[in-house]
């Protein structure tokens, strides 16, 4: 019996905090029961047991929790069909994840530690159901001045949120600036988690105006419950924001950054930071 041709044009893309595979495999190949990848960060490695990363169906897949620190791997997919037979694997391809702007840039202001965990946060790991009572309107932290475990909350709910009312909540985030930078700053953004079917959509205020609109990713909607996507098996989905600061909008003295949930459900911070870039 003839062995399954390898998967063709496999790709692989860095983005931040992961890589994104992609192949085509024969179209008059219908008994492939899966596809397997294998990973390792030397290149040349055989498919193994110790490197055999995840099985798929579909012909594509995300590479994920790579974190902050931009990150080389070297891939190879093999076709295993419903028999058990496999195919040779494909030829090797490289891909390189997209450093954070946390781990590179300078800091600015920040409120928690970019680590993929939100313990160090108000009401962290799972007192969402306190959030109205110790946040009636929404967090307003000063860096500098406000604690992380008392004054920014983990969770960020928004208008699907039965427990948090229904409504659009705002966050607010104030920090000093002595001189404005002479290159535009970055705002960086770690989640550990959303929620999976309507993560929803945040307006992002600066100077009292709204400046830019940002649409997360869909998670595991176990955030507002868990806060340490580190732990082994852990179920989180982090993801990451990371834009611009338009420096034309900044102050010197201080500089308000707003962020309105105003739809979707909540997502959870693992750490908000304003970084120079190097």
């Amino acid at each position: 019996m003839p062995r399954p041709r390898p998967v063709r044009n496999l790709t692989a893309v860095g983005e931040l905090g992961r890589i994104i595979l992609t192949w085509e495999s024969e179209p008059y190949e219908p008994f492939v029961d899966h596809y397997a990848i294998y990973a390792s960060r030397t290149p040349g490695t055989p498919p193994s047991e110790e490197t055999l990363l995840a099985k798929t169906i579909y012909p594509r897949f995300v590479h994920g929790r790579l974190g902050g620190h931009a990150q080389t791997w070297y891939y190879r997919v093999v076709v295993v069909e419903a028999s058990g037979l496999r195919g040779r694997p494909s030829p090797e391809v490289s891909g390189t994840s997209v450093e954070s702007v946390a781990v590179s840039g300078e800091p600015i202001a920040t409120v928690g530690t970019f680590d993929h965990k939100s313990l160090e946060l108000a009401l962290a790991p799972n007192g969402y159901a306190q959030y109205r009572t110790r946040f009636p309107t929404g967090p307003d932290f000063t860096y500098g001045v406000s604690d992380p475990a008392h004054d920014w909350a983990y969770i960020h709910p928004g208008p699907a949120d039965a427990w948090a009312g229904r409504q659009a909540w705002r966050a607010t985030f104030r920090f000093g600036l002595d001189a404005i930078p002479d290159t535009d700053p970055w705002l960086s953004i770690w989640l550990i988690d959303t929620h999976a079917t309507i993560p929803g959509t945040a307006i992002l205020g600066l100077g009292g105006s709204e400046w830019t609109k940002v649409t997360f990713e869909g998670g595991a909607t176990r955030g507002s419950l868990e806060g340490d996507a580190t732990l082994p098996g852990s179920p989180l989905k982090p993801s990451y924001v990371e834009l611009a600061l338009p420096r034309d909008r900044l102050t010197v003295g201080e500089n308000v950054l707003t962020i309105d949930k105003v739809d979707g459900s909540w997502h959870a911070y693992d750490a908000l930071g304003i970084f120079l870039p190097r």
